[in-house]
């Protein structure tokens, strides 16, 4: 009798990219410094010392205490409070936008780049009108319009990011619709939506997510842009940008209330770069150590 030998099953492109990440120190650094924040946004209910809306005129501009570790605002609100709750919305906001951008655009890439033709160039050029926008001002313009609040914001973000997820998702599409496995499933009678959805995504999914997480960095600096020149989330509701905003007036005497919240955001936006870049260098074939 001839003995049957099994054959292990090669790892998948995601598999192989996620086992490179795990191995690079950018992205063990950058992955901490996002958990740690994201979790004190998560965590802002039971772990913030004092309700962030509560006033207390006597306790205005107090610098930083054993009673309030980080300072007071003009108002008396403690800053430590209002950072923790402010993360909450500038991250909610920040990660809808971006995960709006990924989906949206990465299905238009993909469909652009499979069909190709002329579809593909009267898409792709309008992509490269959006493209010509710098995020702030198309975040801007869109916001201005349909007025500040928390959807509108994060369409307005969204809406900026779409056009580079789209590119970033159509280039590997125009490779991998001319490869052998794509072919076959043509021949054996697969759909069209099927190819697109089982055999390309998986291929282009780890592209997307290296931009995800250098563009969630771009949209918490545009949420926060836009809440400093006060068209962001409305008052009392803390966001990093606004309180910003409110400590410019008080920048000499009271730096704490500027200085905390850049820091927050500073690190986030660090945390996320380290990430992006060590995703980034995950995916690229040259640095690969199999």
């Amino acid at each position: 009798m001839t003995a049957v030998h099994a054959t292990s099953r090669p790892p998948g492109a995601f598999a192989m990219f996620w086992s490179r990440a795990r191995r690079n120190k950018a992205t063990a650094i950058g992955a901490s410094l996002v958990l740690v924040m994201v979790a004190s946004a998560i965590l802002a209910p039971w772990i913030a010392p004092h309700d962030p809306l509560e006033q207390d005129i006597i306790a205005r501009l107090e610098p930083p205490s054993e009673t309030y570790w980080l300072g007071t605002d003009p108002y008396g609100r403690d800053i430590l409070s209002r950072i923790l709750w402010g993360g909450r919305v500038s991250l909610f906001v920040s990660t809808s936008a971006v995960l709006i951008a990924m989906v949206v655009g990465s299905a238009i890439g993909i469909v652009s780049g499979y069909v190709g033709g002329r579809f593909d160039r009267v898409v792709m050029a309008g992509m490269d009108v959006l493209l010509s926008f710098p995020s702030l001002i198309m975040g801007l313009l869109v916001v201005a319009m349909l007025g500040p609040s928390v959807v509108n914001l994060i369409l307005a973000i969204g809406l900026t990011a779409v056009a580079p997820f789209a590119r970033i998702a159509r280039a590997p599409t125009l490779v991998i619709k001319e490869r052998e496995f794509v072919e076959a499933g043509r021949a054996m009678g697969f759909s069209h939506g099927r190819i697109m959805g089982i055999h390309i995504l998986p291929n282009v999914a780890s592209e997307v997510l290296v931009m995800g997480s250098l563009w969630l960095a771009t949209a918490i600096r545009t949420e926060a842009s836009l809440s400093f020149i006060g068209l962001g989330v409305r008052p009392p509701t803390p966001t990093w940008g606004s309180m910003i905003r409110e400590g410019f007036e008080n920048i000499l005497d009271a730096p704490w209330l500027s200085v905390f919240p850049s820091i927050a955001i500073l690190i986030v936006m660090l945390g996320l770069n380290l990430l992006g870049d060590g995703l980034r260098d995950a995916t690229d074939p040259r640095l690969r150590h199999e």
